[in-house]
């Protein structure tokens, strides 16, 4: 009923060539408008007022006006504005006719700017209930580009008439990009066993869908990394024209979620894939956002899982990116404050060296380990050569990397102190551990007779560079903590009269810890020795199996 007498009192206005409208018309008209919008007609009302203005004002006028409004929108009512006004916009742009490029461009930019700052749901039920409006948005920012899209897609049927540097297609291709970028590399998009309907997955669809439709090749956005290309001609320089997060965002969908794989008909080899999707695996490492090192550690997973094991070829390693990633994943791996993460980051470490022949292994370790300076990744990576060792002594599967000669110059980088009979044992520990874990299983299995690891011509070496000044630096540790133990134990003692509780300052690394008490730092030391002794049992072990070795027969 209102929306009738909205209708009739804007026909009968209309008619009067002045501005001299009856008292009661404009009462009706401001009773019948507050009515609608009160009765949730507020898209109607505003259709038929743009409509009204269309015929009498400057459609440039009228876009700023609209364009206004979007940006002065507070962050409460961003989705309302921009769904209400997105359909007097698109009447607005079509309006313009051939000349309308670069206030699509303008239009899309503003209201992408906005739709940014809504929060991304995280949670399935926020998605379903679309509690921060980004879900509406992004369905209806799908609407407004249709006519737009169409427009060029019927120009890319016709190959000769296409230029890539078309003002309405690099409008468009900056919107998708943009899209692409923020709010999707943000979004943690859901299974659809998990949400069946999922309005940020079909946007994610439906900008690969344009990208298509405007004449871009997935395949060709996909290997940017990898295949050399032209200057693209044209007032947008090529890291501008196509943002790498952007791409990293394709790849993400495309391998991760198999999002626009209809569209993506090649066939690549998976050493191929992992070539063109290690770059954006980096730039996603490189970042500290959560829902970014997610996806770089998905994408990096699924590139890898395509991948047959020991066949990932040595001159890889010869591009940097190959160790790059791999220090990123460790940046994940020790310093990600979430669990989840840590995790998953270790995994993929150990999938990736699994693809690697065993020449790239060799060569990777050998990398890692001068460049990790890490103690438990230095662990892991010992661990690791321990299995490729015990993997070459077996029958048929001898090789020239994991045995002899190559093995030495390895064993050098495992079997070492950073700082001699003054390193730090503690920190060090896993690194220690594992090396003489190493050790005493080569002893053992690799009979002197045989010594098919050269571990026995290379043994004089290793008690000089390694055995000694451990075993000297073990007893200055032990020593020395027996000594601190001794000395807090006598302090708790003359303390103990005293009715404050007596505190204590630790420093470990370099950094002081919060004040401890004398039980707490008792613990500490306790610990230290029990561990000393963990050491001490292992190495005493590799020093029987020497001197049996050295022992003359009876």
């Amino acid at each position: 009923m209102a929306l009738e007498q909205l209708i009739d009192v804007v026909q009968r206005c209309q008619a009067i060539k002045d501005e001299s409208f009856p008292p009661e018309d404009y009462d009706l008209f401001l009773t019948a408008g507050r009515t609608c919008i009160e009765q949730g007609d507020s898209a109607q009302l505003l259709s038929i007022l743009v409509d009204e203005d269309n015929k009498v004002s400057s459609p440039k006028e009228l876009l700023i006006g609209l364009l206004e409004q979007v940006e002065d929108a507070d962050s409460s009512s961003i989705a309302d504005t921009v769904t209400l006004l997105l359909k007097p916009l698109q009447k607005v742009l079509l309006r313009m006719g051939v000349k309308k490029a670069s206030s699509v461009g303008m239009s899309l930019s503003t209201l992408l700017s906005q739709v940014v700052r809504l929060p991304v749901p995280v949670t399935k039920e926020q998605e379903e209930d679309d509690v921060f409006g980004l879900c509406r948005c992004c369905t209806a920012l799908l609407e407004f580009v249709k006519p737009f899209v169409l427009e060029i897609k019927e120009v890319v049927k016709d190959n000769n008439r296409l230029s890539r540097d078309n003002e309405l297609r690099v409008e468009l291709l900056k919107f998708c990009m943009k899209s692409l970028s923020e709010p999707l590399l943000e979004v943690l998009l859901k299974d659809p066993d998990m949400l069946q309907k999922s309005p940020l997955r079909e946007f994610a669809s439906e900008i690969l869908v344009i990208l298509s439709n405007i004449g871009e090749s997935l395949l060709d956005l996909l290997s940017r990394n990898v295949l050399k290309r032209k200057e693209v001609q044209g007032f947008l320089e090529e890291e501008v024209r196509y943002p790498k997060e952007s791409l990293a965002c394709i790849s993400h969908l495309l391998f991760v979620h198999h999002i626009g794989m209809d569209i993506f008909p090649a066939v690549l080899s998976p050493v191929f894939i992992i070539q063109c999707n290690m770059g954006y695996v980096e730039l996603l490492l490189n970042r500290t956002e959560e829902s970014r090192l997610q996806k770089g550690l998905e994408l990096y997973e699924k590139s890898l899982v395509g991948v047959e094991d020991n066949s990932l070829p040595v001159d890889l390693l010869e591009l940097k990116i190959f160790f790059s990633v791999p220090q990123n994943l460790v940046k994940v791996m020790t310093l990600c404050p979430d669990q989840t993460l840590r995790t998953k980051g270790l995994k993929v470490f150990q999938l990736s060296i699994d693809k690697f022949s065993t020449e790239a292994k060799y060569k990777f370790f050998r990398g890692m380990l001068k460049t990790s300076h890490h103690a438990g990744v230095e662990g892991y990576l010992i661990k690791n050569i321990k299995n490729q060792i015990d993997f070459s002594l077996k029958p048929c599967n001898g090789n020239d990397w994991f045995l002899g000669k190559h093995l030495l110059p390895l064993l050098r980088l495992v079997m070492c102190l950073p700082q001699g009979p003054e390193t730090d044992l503690l920190q060090n520990l896993d690194r220690i551990m594992e090396s003489l874990n190493l050790l005493r299983y080569m002893l053992i299995r690799d009979k002197e007779w045989e010594n098919e690891t050269g571990i026995w011509t290379e043994l004089y070496k290793i008690e000089d560079i390694y055995l000694k000044p451990l075993r000297t630096g073990l007893n200055m540790s032990k020593a020395h903590y027996a000594a601190e133990l001794k000395s807090t134990k006598d302090n708790k003692k003359l303390s103990s009269k005293d009715s404050k509780t007596p505190t204590c300052t630790v420093t470990v690394g370099n950094e002081k810890l919060p004040n401890m008490s004398p039980e707490m730092q008792i613990q500490v030391l306790q610990s230290a020795l029990f561990t000393f002794d963990l050491i001490e049992s292992v190495l005493a072990r590799i020093e029987e199996i020497i001197e049996a070795k050295d022992m003359p027969l009876s």
